[in-house]
């Protein structure tokens, strides 16, 4: 109890001292032995030791008792080393461990030294540094792998488009024709099935009882205008969305645009605005990964299919009108309001 900081250098050459009391003092660490070779007792209790030095017992060999307890340790990595000195020395440290507990942090003070632990990765910066890059390194490949796989570039671009061409209708003349309906259907369709488009589906809804008026790309898209602001557009002025399906609308990067389009305006309004019409018989494994819109639909919404068998021909075109039909009168007054 000499408030003694450190050991004064005139006491480092006592060779022959046996036994050191520095207890209730205010050295901060454990003292050297270089000058003390034949060292067997050292008292340091109630010093102020946050981190007693982890070497001691190396620089030490002859002592055989270490009473160090009753110190404020600082319970952090720096410590570590410490403790383990408890199971290498052989039972060298005097008072272990009930004269051995932690002081800081606030939430670990009188917890014992051997109830402290700190895993290895969180005591090895290096190790920390290089398992945090590995992490990301697999999430960004992950993250990466994921976007490639779901075509989430492809989404972001599309959705890109739609907000661009939204904000060009909000910023439109009063006198532009809007979202109000001109079509009945918009028809969607690969160009390998435009035959049977132009020779079938057109002339048997357009003409006869009760024609439909049907939109149509190769006639009803404004020249001047990007094509996929055309598909927005011709979808929003469309009471319904026709798509042809087959083996080349899945194998289309336009009729993929003008699904999304029409989806989303399935969702946004809470329409039922969707026909889908089976023109062949599509594989499973033939519709690519971004085209989970098209599967969750085809397993979820039912579908017309084409008959091969021309005597059905008559019920396949009176079941497609009945569809385009929901509700028309209600889209009607708009729709021929808009034409006059």
């Amino acid at each position: 109890n000499n408030q003694i900081s450190n050991v004064p250098s005139g006491m480092v050459e006592l060779k022959s001292l046996e036994e050191l009391n520095l207890a209730s003092n205010r050295l901060a660490d454990l003292p050297g032995c270089s000058g003390f070779m034949s060292l067997q007792f050292l008292n340091i209790e109630m010093n102020s030791i946050l981190t007693p030095s982890a070497d001691f017992f190396q620089s030490c060999p002859r002592v055989r008792e270490l009473q160090a307890g009753h110190n404020p340790f600082k319970c952090s990595c720096e410590l570590q080393a410490f403790i383990r000195l408890e199971r290498h020395s052989g039972g060298k440290l005097f008072g272990w461990p009930a004269a051995y507990e932690c002081e800081y942090p606030e939430g670990l003070r009188g917890t014992q030294l051997k109830d402290f632990h700190l895993s290895l990765l969180a005591c090895n910066a290096t190790l920390l540094l290089v398992t945090a890059l590995l992490l990301t390194l697999v999430l960004v490949a992950l993250v990466a792998f994921l976007c490639i796989y779901l075509d989430v570039p492809w989404y972001v671009r599309m959705m890109w488009q739609w907000t661009q061409t939204k904000r060009r209708a909000w910023h439109s003349r009063p006198g532009d024709a809007g979202s109000v309906l001109q079509f009945h259907a918009f028809i969607s369709y690969s160009e390998r099935d435009s035959l049977w488009v132009k020779n079938e589906l057109i002339p048997n809804l357009e003409k006869g009882e009760g024609c439909v008026q049907l939109c149509q790309h190769e006639r009803n898209f404004i020249p001047g205008k990007s094509i996929v602001e055309n598909i927005i557009n011709c979808i929003e002025k469309s009471y319904k969305s026709i798509f042809v399906l087959s083996p080349n609308f899945v194998q289309s990067e336009w009729c993929h645009y003008e699904l999304y389009f029409a989806h989303h305006k399935l969702f946004s309004e809470n329409s039922n605005s969707l026909i889908l019409i089976l023109l062949e018989p599509i594989p499973p494994y033939l519709i690519p990964t971004r085209y989970h819109k098209l599967k969750a639909l085809m397993a979820k919404r039912t579908y017309l299919e084409w008959p091969k068998e021309r005597s059905k021909h008559a019920l396949f075109w009176a079941n497609l009108r009945a569809a385009i039909s929901i509700n028309l009168s209600k889209a009607d007054g708009n729709l021929y309001e808009e034409i006059d």
